[in-house]
């Protein structure tokens, strides 16, 4: 099993959808036999326990350290910018399309 690192917009546009749509790609990701991590999440996290946004970028990186893939979901982000930067970086595959995602690594690519 692959674990994916999901990286999409957060605060550019509404917040609400974007962890929507990364929660959904997560779902597709699970169901194909994957595991996801969605850095959204833990926008619930930070409702109740509020911390700098470096802490959140810091916490997320160490994460994407661990995964063996990134799924840059569409949209304007400079965080998730970041992210596919720091990927390519530690020489994980970079993938801008879920069902692109799920082709190759199903087949051994």
């Amino acid at each position: 099993m692959k674990f994916v690192y999901v990286a999409g917009p957060y605060t550019r546009g509404d917040v609400v959808i974007n962890v929507r749509e990364a929660i959904k790609a997560a779902e597709i990701l699970r169901n194909h036999g994957f595991i996801p991590f969605v850095p959204h999440l833990t926008h619930f996290w930070h409702l109740l326990f509020p911390h700098k946004i470096d802490y959140w970028y810091d916490y997320d990186n160490a994460w994407l350290k661990k995964c063996d893939v990134l799924l840059r979901l569409s949209g304007d982000s400079a965080g998730a910018d970041a992210e596919v930067g720091l990927a390519k970086e530690l020489g994980l595959p970079v993938y801008y399309s879920l069902v692109n995602l799920i082709d190759s690594c199903s087949t051994g690519s």
